[in-house]
């Protein structure tokens, strides 16, 4: 589960980092505001990626999704790709499992 969720983060990191130079256009928005929230967020993707085994990693992970999708009201794209990489962290989590669930039975078989 860790490599696949570790993956999806990172993707997000560089999604976050990109999005963070189209928010940039928008005149309302000062250069520190935006580089101070995507980069808190990068931070937080990297951060997460050694987390994820640890008690409470996913559900940081699924927090961070919900923060993702809602950065849509600042840069629109980001409904569409916060929603992508929901998905994603979905089925990492829940392939990642099973393919655990099947190394711990396949290790448990030829231990016996």
């Amino acid at each position: 589960m860790r490599t696949l969720c570790a993956s999806t983060l990172i993707g997000e990191f560089f999604v976050i980092g990109f999005a963070g130079l189209v928010a940039m256009k928008d005149p309302d928005l000062s250069m520190t505001t935006v580089w101070t929230v995507s980069g808190v967020a990068m931070v937080f993707c990297l951060l997460l990626c050694g987390m994820i085994t640890r008690p409470g990693g996913v559900q940081l992970g699924w927090a961070l999704q919900v923060l993702l999708i809602a950065s849509g009201f600042v840069v629109p794209t980001m409904f569409f790709l916060g929603a992508v990489f929901a998905a994603l962290w979905w089925a990492s989590v829940h392939y990642g499992r099973k393919v655990e669930e099947a190394k711990a039975r396949f290790a448990a078989q030829a231990g016996a």
